[in-house]
């Protein structure tokens, strides 16, 4: 019998499996997935969810405003907001200031839905603990240590161009 050992195979690093940033990519779909039965009943996808979190905390933002905080241009920002708008949660108004600015308002629609909204991070929370089988410090180390990957990962990208 041969004893040689094996060689590790070169093309190792390029596999899917092997690749962070899809594992990130994959998590981020799969949360996506276990937000819609609790946004569905609102009205909301997560993406307009994610919108109206920053609202919440802060209103009359600026579109460019609202992109930063969310990591979005204003090109994949648009259309969340236009469907927000038409669905009756938001009002876009030019800024009066300065008129290239487009700020962004709750309606009472947009107000109410926070009350309505409270159980969705309890309930992702208990999923969360259920699914991963830790307590909620755990999770919270968890998400700070994906912030901190986010933040450098950004930072060094800024750096390289």
């Amino acid at each position: 019998m041969d004893q040689t050992p094996s060689r590790p195979d070169p093309f190792d690093s390029l596999k899917l499996g092997n690749q962070l940033c899809f594992a990130i990519y994959a998590a981020a779909h799969a949360f996506t997935g276990a937000y819609k039965p609790l946004l569905d009943p609102l009205g909301l996808t997560y993406p307009q969810y994610l919108v109206l979190l920053v609202l919440w905390e802060e209103e009359g933002l600026s579109v460019k405003a609202i992109g930063q905080r969310l990591h979005h241009d204003s090109g994949t920002l648009t259309p969340v907001l236009k469907r927000l708008e038409k669905a009756g949660f938001v009002r876009r108004r030019r800024d009066a200031e300065d008129e290239r600015q487009v700020r962004v308002e709750l309606t009472d629609k947009g107000r109410d839905t926070r009350t309505k909204a409270l159980e969705v991070p309890r309930a992702m929370t208990h999923a969360m603990i259920c699914a991963l089988g830790q307590p909620e410090p755990e999770i919270q180390a968890l998400r700070r240590a994906v912030d901190q990957l986010q933040a450098a990962l950004r930072k060094g990208a800024t750096n390289a161009s």
